[in-house]
């Protein structure tokens, strides 16, 4: 954090209205100070190495360095936490970003009603402060292939919930899952409406699994991943003779949409003894509740650790609450599945 307590932002947008809107934004709040603006990325790494501030905000599309080279070029000479400022037309783009290095993503307001910009405002806020948090370097990214998926009996159901950091650590879990490709993934990440599906054609072009956007009234098959839809919950149902996924909409006391307690609980409430929820990176508590109901149950509770969470708000609270009964690093998550898996047939 910078002196005087503030939290210390370079804004790098070739728009000079998108400059001065995010500025205005900003510095709204007391203990946070825009250093800088920059208009292009080329501009913009000057700064950074020059100011060293504490987050930059990072549009994509720019002209002489773009956002993807401006990413790559950073992560290896001055490792910073990076928000993408991402419009619902590039919503693909922002996932490439998050795997070079960006911390997170915000969605530009699509009129920019004062409605929408007080969003906007807070949740800029929230994630340059949390930016704050985030060890230099700290990536979740790694390749993946494809794989075919297997059918037959549903052996295991993995809940997994996740916010800040969360896209490239469910892809790195995925990927440590697929020798034993078999079980079925339920993800509740928290994400706007018009990215959770782009994020699951992302994930089923490269991972082991085959991967959707999560519809109402949708039958758990093994080797398949379902990804919450943003805006509305994941809950699972049981029909009898199979579990059945339902996408309701938040209610007025819902904070997040999707809820990561809403998918936990109801994992517990269908599942019992066999529930399992794993915590990965996130800003908050959701997902805490969630894991004393997976606990009452009898089912089990894994997070992140600290030592590889980019975030460590959620898997923290949810250790807290001593519902937890494996905390592992990132990457030892998806094999440590594979293993349960297999134990489980």
């Amino acid at each position: 954090m910078s002196e005087r307590g503030t939290v210390s932002v370079l804004v790098i947008d070739d728009s000079a209205h998108n400059r001065h809107t995010l500025t205005t934004l900003l510095e709204s709040a007391p203990d946070v100070r825009v250093l800088d603006r920059a208009a292009d990325g080329e501009e913009g790494l000057k700064k950074v190495l020059e100011l060293k501030p504490d987050v930059v905000t990072l549009d994509l599309e720019m002209p002489k360095l773009g956002g993807y080279t401006f990413l790559r070029l950073l992560m290896r000479t001055a490792p910073t936490p990076v928000i993408v400022i991402s419009s619902y037309a590039h919503r693909s783009d922002v996932f490439k970003a998050l795997e070079l290095g960006a911390f997170d993503f915000i969605a530009k307001p699509a009129r920019g009603t004062p409605e929408e910009l007080e969003g906007l405002r807070v949740e800029l806020l929230d994630k340059v402060r949390a930016a704050l948090h985030v060890r230099p370097g700290q990536r979740h990214a790694s390749p993946g292939a494809r794989a075919l998926a297997v059918a037959g009996e549903l052996p295991l159901v993995v809940a997994i919930g996740a916010s800040t950091g969360g896209p490239p650590a469910v892809q790195r879990v995925l990927e440590g899952l697929a020798a034993e490709p078999t079980p079925c993934v339920l993800v509740s990440q928290h994400m706007p409406a018009q990215f959770t599906r782009a994020f699951a054609d992302r994930l089923d072009r490269i991972g082991p699994f085959i991967v959707t956007e999560a519809s109402e009234g949708d039958v758990v098959q093994p080797g398949h991943v379902y990804i919450a839809p943003g805006g509305r919950h994941l809950v699972v149902v049981d029909r009898g003779t199979r579990l059945e996924l339902h996408t309701p909409p938040p209610t007025p006391v819902d904070k997040y949409a999707p809820s990561v307690d809403r998918l936990f609980t109801s994992v517990a409430q269908v599942l019992g003894s066999r529930a399992l929820a794993v915590v990965l990176t996130g800003m908050g508590a959701d997902g805490a509740q969630g894991a004393r109901e997976v606990q009452r149950a009898g089912g089990e509770v894994w997070a992140e650790s600290e030592e590889t969470a980019v975030v460590y708000g959620m898997p923290g609270e949810a250790v807290a609450t001593g519902a937890v009964k494996r905390v592992l690093r990132l990457g030892e998550i998806g094999p440590a599945l594979a293993s349960l898996a297999r134990r489980r047939r």
